[in-house]
């Protein structure tokens, strides 16, 4: 399945007929269906299961996290996630050699009515760099993630304000927000979805579940980020771990380790980042950073994104949060359950002393970082360096 990266960069996302190949459909239903009846078990303290609980079970919009109920009977249900309609399709947009599932969920309808939730984007500026970084970042070098919604049923849930990716919301889109978030924006679309067919889509953009009924609903979830793209992604972590691999093919499992190695390898990058600001040395902190962020263009973006993640390692050494329960620190942190253990690695990287010093390293950064909206303005790498010599 071919498409045109630059139809998603101008408006956000692509709808494409059949990504489920129909010849696929029913046993994809069938599997599917098993992961939802396991998983309503192990949430009903029914039946226990030998891999974390991916999500808490939520009434407006149950979730299942597929690597935490999958097993050999149903691991198509992963396989499919690595379908060249998915990632295939995702690392053409992304423009990237390499690409991996961040997430792969799957919505289900509630028991009972919820009507609308509201408008949003899935980004969170405290944890992540301000919209307009990210955007910016997107327009001058490539994609940083693709999300996608594939039905198993027909579906006109969502609805998208297509464009709204590269901008930030206009004074109406404010206004009518305010009033009301739970109706139709000016300019909203509503993405009306065949059986198999599929969006995908840029998590940056405006979208609204419009209904969350009891009609059936079985909606496939995915989230994916490349390796060896223009841009540090924003989303650069996993929700799974290599364990629930086992129940997986050989093929497939070979594709996830070799997704957790590149992983690893980006790590190692960003320690030597790390390493590079406690020693305040210029040249090995450029090196670093033209390897995690090859586009030149809105390189301090990535210096953000690395800042908030030097800021969660810096709470992860705090005692209080290092003591509590796994769920705890995660939700202490501001991480997920399923991928704490990637920040939990680079934290051990360094000792408590190294984090203090390198939270003081991004001081400034972080104080002129106020607007989850809006970049700082007139401060760039260069700054960010200058910086250091004022802690």
């Amino acid at each position: 399945m071919q498409v045109n990266p630059q139809q998603w960069v101008d408006n956000g996302y692509i709808i494409l007929p059949q990504v489920v190949p129909p010849d696929r459909l029913e046993s994809l239903r069938a599997s599917h269906e098993k992961l939802v009846d396991r998983q309503h078990q192990i949430w009903a303290g029914e039946l226990e299961w030998d891999e974390p609980i991916g999500m808490d079970y939520k009434a407006k919009q149950p979730r299942v996290v597929l690597n935490s109920v999958v097993d050999a009977d149903t691991a198509d249900t992963v396989a499919f996630c690595l379908h060249d309609n998915t990632l295939g399709v995702s690392r053409q947009i992304m423009q990237a050699p390499q690409a991996s599932p961040t997430a792969m969920f799957f919505m289900c309808n509630p028991k009972t009515d919820h009507g609308p939730d509201g408008w949003h984007r899935d980004i969170g500026g405290g944890r992540q760099a301000p919209l307009r970084g990210l955007q910016e970042d997107m327009l001058a070098n490539t994609p940083a993630s693709v999300q996608w919604n594939i039905p198993l049923y027909d579906d006109d849930v969502l609805w998208i304000v297509p464009g709204s990716h590269r901008r930030a919301n206009t004074p109406e889109e404010d206004r009518q927000l305010a009033e009301n978030r739970r109706v139709p924006l000016p300019g909203g679309m509503q993405v009306k979805l065949k059986a198999g067919d599929g969006v995908v889509y840029s998590n940056m953009i405006l979208h609204w579940p419009s209904l969350y009924s009891t009609k059936l609903r079985r909606v496939i979830h995915l989230g994916y980020r490349p390796f060896g793209g223009q841009v540090y992604p924003y989303s650069a972590y996993f929700y799974w771990n290599l364990r629930f691999t086992r129940h997986l093919s050989p093929a497939a499992r070979s594709q996830f380790e070799r997704f957790a190695q590149l992983s690893a390898q980006e790590l190692d990058h960003v320690e030597a980042f790390f390493r590079a600001v406690l020693a305040k040395d210029e040249a090995a902190l450029d090196a670093q950073l033209t390897v995690l962020h090859p586009g030149e263009a809105e390189r301090i973006v990535c210096v953000v994104l690395l800042s908030r993640l030097a800021t969660k390692i810096h709470e992860l050494h705090r005692p209080e949060i290092a003591s509590l329960p796994h769920n705890e620190r995660a939700k202490a942190v501001g991480d997920q359950r399923t991928s704490l253990y990637l920040a939990e690695d680079i934290a051990r990287r360094f000792s408590a002393e190294e984090v203090a010093q390198l939270k003081q390293r991004f001081a400034s950064l972080e104080a002129r970082l106020v607007s989850d909206v809006e970049m700082p303005s007139d401060f760039g790498v260069e700054e960010f360096i200058a910086s250091w010599d004022q802690h």
